[in-house]
């Protein structure tokens, strides 16, 4: 963060000093809300939470090297003391990003907001200093404090933005306002919660809404292969530039194609020319999020060539998406496990498909969370795709959802063993553990709550005897 005085930062988020000797000390380090974080010179965010109590560590941290704790209530150590945290901390980003005037670039979507946030930053960091939102941290509390870690020296900021809800995203806009929107698809993840689609739309949307006009600046990076992304234009005055397939997208992917080992490959357009990409990820759904980062790295003035060639070199910084490990003895685990809904489901399949030419395929799936009155039919449909790409066997884990993964394989036609459905993690760890095969290539996939990284791991830990806990 940039340094601020204890009493700026009091004046800015409206709060009063407590314990505090020198008001005109300086915070120096990172804002943090985890102790184990704390550098000197760091402020520390109290949140009370259902099972600890931020404000029970501020002796710690102040011991530890933290200039002040940002509390609710006077703590005994140096302390700017506010009526809500939480707005204190959003207030704090606002002042900070409003200070600095680094070009902000969000993005939303229903899937590959991270993957593709991590494409972006390692695309513009050739081009000059970045910061960007670390894993998934992108609601209320995670996006200010990744704001709150660009310095003087951050050129571009980078910020996923979740939603939950109607709203949400038009909060965080207010925070930090951005520069550059991207919007990325608008897809059946969380519809339970927004109840349906329109609505979905309708809060990712909220995005454009809040881009300043093309004349200072602001851009709007729209899906021309999603008919609710691509209508967003009309809510926006920012200038439109479109990216996907479509012939009409300014940045565009043609001759699209996966690699033997399921990477993706293609020719990519942009308006000031064309260059051949071959990824390291995995997955074609990596195509769309590439396209994306182009489009914005060619809206903030790297050429094709530069966007090409850092394309091709990225890999994957978040942890448990599509993250390929090969064992020794040539068993392949593809963990996908952080997260899933049916479009990401459906993309892995292909990736795992495309890798298992002339090997055995395994799909370890569970539950998508949040689907609402589609979660059945969804799983259904996943466990017939699976059959239809010739999956050698599907493993359904879990409850009524996984049971459903099955019986649509069955009805597809999987005879047999060819789809099984167990219990928990640790049952699909124990036949994993007795079947697989030298060079046999195994996918696992679920939504987080399911928790079938342990599945994953597992597998990679050498097959060791013992209880793995399946959560």
């Amino acid at each position: 963060m940039i340094a601020l005085s204890l009493a700026e930062i009091a004046e800015v988020v409206g709060g009063q000093t407590h314990d505090i000797p020198d008001p005109s000390a300086l915070v120096t380090g990172p804002v943090v809300r985890d102790s184990r974080e704390v550098e000197p010179g760091s402020l520390f965010v109290a949140f009370v939470g259902e099972r600890v109590d931020g404000h029970d560590y501020a002796a710690a941290v102040v011991e530890a090297g933290a200039a002040a704790v940002l509390a609710s209530r006077p703590v005994g150590v140096p302390a700017i003391v506010v009526a809500d945290v939480q707005a204190a901390l959003g207030a704090l980003a606002r002042h900070v990003v409003r200070e600095l005037g680094t070009t902000l670039v969000a993005l939303t979507g229903s899937a590959g907001k991270t993957s593709t946030k991590d494409l972006i930053a390692q695309v513009l960091r050739r081009k000059a200093p970045t910061v960007f939102t670390p894993g998934s941290l992108n609601n209320e509390i995670g996006l200010p404090l990744t704001a709150l870690s660009a310095t003087e020296e951050t050129r571009f900021l980078v910020l996923e933005m979740g939603a939950r809800g109607i709203g949400h995203i038009r909060y965080l806009t207010g925070l930090t306002p951005p520069k550059v929107g991207l919007v990325l698809n608008v897809g059946t993840a969380h519809i339970g919660e927004f109840g349906g689609r329109e609505q979905i739309a309708q809060a990712k949307g909220e995005l454009v809404e809040a881009l300043p006009p093309a004349s200072e600046g602001g851009a709007a990076i729209l899906n021309a292969d999603d008919p609710l992304v691509r209508a967003m234009a009309s809510r926006t005055k920012a200038k439109v530039v479109l990216f996907g397939e479509s012939g009409e997208a300014d940045v565009r992917a043609e001759n699209v194609r996966l690699t033997d080992a399921g990477q993706p490959a293609f020719r990519l357009h942009t308006p000031s020319g064309a260059r051949d990409v071959t990824m390291r990820l995995y997955g074609e759904h990596h195509v769309s999020n590439a396209l994306a980062a182009a489009a914005v790295a060619h809206e903030l003035g790297m050429s094709a060539e530069e966007i090409a060639t850092a394309l091709s070199e990225a890999g994957s910084l978040s942890r448990w998406r599509m993250e390929v490990t090969e064992r020794p003895d040539g068993v392949t685990v593809v963990n996908d496990a952080y997260n899933a809904n049916p479009e990401s489901m459906r993309a892995a399949l292909r990736a795992l498909a495309a890798m298992g030419k002339g090997r055995r395929t395994w799909a370890v799936l569970g539950k998508m969370a949040e689907l609402g009155d589609e979660s059945l039919a969804e799983h259904d449909a996943v466990g017939r795709l699976a059959v239809r790409l010739n999956v050698g066997k599907l493993v359904a884990v879990g409850g009524r959802e996984a049971s459903w993964l099955q019986l649509g394989a069955y009805n597809e036609g999987s005879w047999g063993e060819e789809s099984v459905h167990v219990s928990d993690a640790q049952a699909a760890i124990d036949l994993l553990r007795s079947e697989l095969r030298p060079g046999d290539v195994v996918l696992v996939k679920a939504s987080r709550s399911v928790g079938l990284e342990s599945v994953a791991q597992a597998l990679l830990d050498g097959g060791n005897e013992g209880e793995v806990a399946a959560r």
